[in-house]
């Protein structure tokens, strides 16, 4: 059988009939650079959303206070009580909240920065092969 000498002939290794190592390299950068994007912008997401979470914690909490002050200053004995307990049960879940997310932007974080390590160390090879495509050497 004569070698494929056509477009799919850079993506087979030799004999396996699979892709070779640098079809595989190079989809897998390729594949970096389209996600990388999508990455940065849900860890900016989840950045904002921890923001928000943190100005909310810091609303409850005064507006605890606050109904507690109301409380202890009425003439008239109204039970805020249960509404103070309300207050701290929400406060309590949106710290809650705010911990899954700074533990997911953690992972995501070290997620990226491992990808990025890879990135380089794989280019890093596929240059020292003479392997690495052109148009992405500098990217």
């Amino acid at each position: 059988m004569a070698a494929a000498t056509g477009p799919g002939s850079a993506v087979s290794g030799p004999g396996s009939g699979g892709p070779g190592p640098a079809a595989r390299e190079l989809f897998a950068e390729g594949l970096l650079q389209f996600l990388r994007p999508a990455v940065r912008q849900l860890d900016g997401h989840v950045h904002a959303v921890r923001e928000s979470q943190v100005e909310l914690r810091e609303h409850i909490d005064s507006l605890a206070t606050e109904l507690c002050r109301i409380n202890e200053d009425q003439k008239v004995a109204l039970d805020l009580d249960p509404y103070v307990k309300k207050l701290l049960n929400a406060r309590r879940r949106v710290v809650l909240v705010n911990n899954i997310l700074q533990n997911a932007q953690e992972r995501l974080r070290r997620l990226n920065h491992s990808v990025a390590k890879e990135t380089v160390r794989r280019r890093a090879l596929l240059e020292a092969a003479g392997a690495y495509p052109q148009g992405l050497a500098g990217k």
